[in-house]
């Protein structure tokens, strides 16, 4: 069943902010959907995000007023009252999984959250290569809602092909508008070595049948739109089986 989650917000950069209002409105595609809180909403907050850095967020934590409200507390020396604190520097995948524990629609006949299927996905490592740091901080987003959580960043092809060099990735998420090098050969030196990365899926802004073609022979699994619809990327990642590079 759908719900959704009014958060009271306290604190935070203009930067921090615009990263958390895009990750509210990925949220709008899935079960829990996840909505800023303002004196006009109608109804109270169910958790309030709180910033250690700002004056107004330890005054509203202790205050009793809150007592019994939420509190996710960002950053160093959380007071004793909050559900929970995490450290900075501030990683909102983290902050997402943190509520999605909190307000998951199934639970065990002890209250204890049923990890299901998702806990797979927990596990898995996946490369986001793009020079455009929105398109880089929405596809982390879109995968963190798929629980999909350990994401690493790339702004060019050098940088990417030395990330995989040293690990292992499940999928990777390449930007088709990659200017440093050719896009299609980055992808299949990542299909390419000891770390081969199986699963690819490359944006590009004109999804022709001669792409689609050009797309099947570098390897890629799935060419998405620049930027990728939710619902096309949130199906390829439940289409793929995750494991070990082939």
């Amino acid at each position: 069943m759908a719900q959704r989650v009014y958060i009271k917000v306290v604190g935070f950069s203009d930067e921090e902010r615009h990263a958390l209002n895009t990750v509210f409105r990925l949220s709008e595609q899935c079960l829990t959907m996840y909505q800023l809180w303002t004196p006009t909403a109608p109804e109270p907050p169910r958790v309030a995000l709180m910033d250690a850095q700002s004056w107004e967020a330890r005054v509203e934590a202790e205050s009793p007023l809150h007592r019994d409200l939420r509190i996710l507390w960002i950053g160093a020396s959380p007071p004793d009252s909050v559900w929970r604190a995490l450290p900075r520097p501030l990683a909102w995948p983290d902050v997402i999984e943190a509520l999605d524990q909190l307000f998951a629609q199934d639970s065990g006949p002890d209250g204890d959250v049923d990890p299901g299927p998702d806990s797979v996905m927990s596990q898995k490592q996946a490369l986001i290569v793009s020079a455009d740091r929105e398109q880089r901080l929405y596809l982390r987003a879109r995968l963190a809602l798929a629980r999909l959580t350990q994401a690493d960043e790339a702004e060019t092809a050098a940088q990417a092909l030395e990330l995989a060099r040293g690990r292992h990735y499940d999928l990777a998420l390449v930007d088709g508008r990659l200017v440093d090098c050719d896009p299609w050969g980055l992808v299949r030196q990542l299909r390419q070595g000891a770390n081969a990365i199986r699963h690819l899926a490359m944006t590009q802004a004109q999804r022709t049948a001669s792409e689609r073609a050009r797309a099947w022979l570098a390897g890629v699994d799935e060419l998405l739109e620049d930027p990728p619809h939710p619902g096309r990327l949130d199906a390829w990642l439940s289409r793929i089986e995750l494991g070990p590079a082939a």
